[in-house]
């Protein structure tokens, strides 16, 4: 995990308290911007412009669909397909929108058979080397840029440095490869279209260059950064939180192990 220094003398995390370390953070950064995921895919399946000019438009805005999904779905729907998130954000991080993991999988699986289970998958798998490697190439860059620009003084806050190098390093990957990641979303709802039909236009898109042929003909080339700002927030709050979560579990492990260490020591 980027931001962990095995070396560090003030530190000594055995290999399980960095696992531990690695899905907690996961885990309470899921839940802590799952809202702006909902969002985000929202915004990235609307055929419609996302303004109020568009008057088919289901979602003008963050604020605007914030109070429309209140209103329409209440408060839990801001948590929809988090347990399955939940469980992927130990170890990579990935949504759907069903309401329930089992009643997900049983309606794909009847209607559409195994292969349903891999819709969106080149998209996925072109996205997610190169987005794996600019974070954590952006995020040792912006270190080094923390470094050289913040005073001595400054620089002894660890926390806020992964904080702000993470949250830097997430949003400008995130801008790098934003369009295959609506690719997916747009990719992965095919078959579905009843359902989504209450939100407006839906397409049926037949590969993957077929969808981006047809949004970039249909939408313009905005269509390809349909959510962007949402995802923006979701990737500054996920990427530095992460960062900073993760630090701050392997400091707490490290103090108990300190201190169980003092308390054996003292009793022989």
């Amino acid at each position: 995990m980027v931001g962990y220094d095995p070396k560090s003398e003030c530190r000594n995390n055995s290999k399980v308290e960095v696992a531990l370390a690695g899905s907690a953070a996961g885990l309470v950064t899921r839940a802590l911007i799952s809202p702006l995921d909902v969002i985000k895919i929202r915004f990235q399946l609307q055929v419609e412009n996302l303004s109020s000019r568009d008057p088919r438009a289901k979602y003008h805005g963050i604020l605007h669909a914030m109070r429309q999904i209140l209103k329409e779905e209440g408060l839990t729907a801001f948590w929809k397909g988090h347990f399955p998130a939940q469980i992927l954000s130990m170890g990579y991080g990935a949504v759907q929108i069903y309401r329930n993991l089992r009643h997900g999988m049983k309606m794909m699986y009847k209607t559409e058979g195994p292969l349903a289970f891999y819709k969106g998958l080149p998209p996925t798998i072109i996205a997610i080397f190169p987005y794996a490697g600019f974070q954590f190439s952006f995020y040792r860059m912006l270190k080094q840029v923390y470094e050289w620009a913040m005073p001595g003084d400054r620089k002894k806050n660890a926390n806020i440095k992964n904080l702000l190098c993470g949250s830097g390093a997430g949003v400008i990957s995130k801008i790098l490869t934003y369009p295959l990641d609506l690719f997916k979303k747009r990719l992965q709802v095919d078959g579905f279209e009843e359902a989504r039909a209450t939100f407006g236009q839906v397409r049926k898109y037949e590969s993957l260059l077929d969808c981006a042929r047809k949004i970039l003909q249909e939408e313009g080339a905005r269509g390809f950064f349909k959510g962007l700002t949402p995802s923006l927030l979701k990737a500054a709050m996920s990427t530095g939180l992460i960062f900073f979560m993760y630090e701050l579990f392997c400091n707490l492990f490290n103090c108990k192990k300190t201190s169980d260490n003092q308390k054996t020591g003292q009793v022989s």
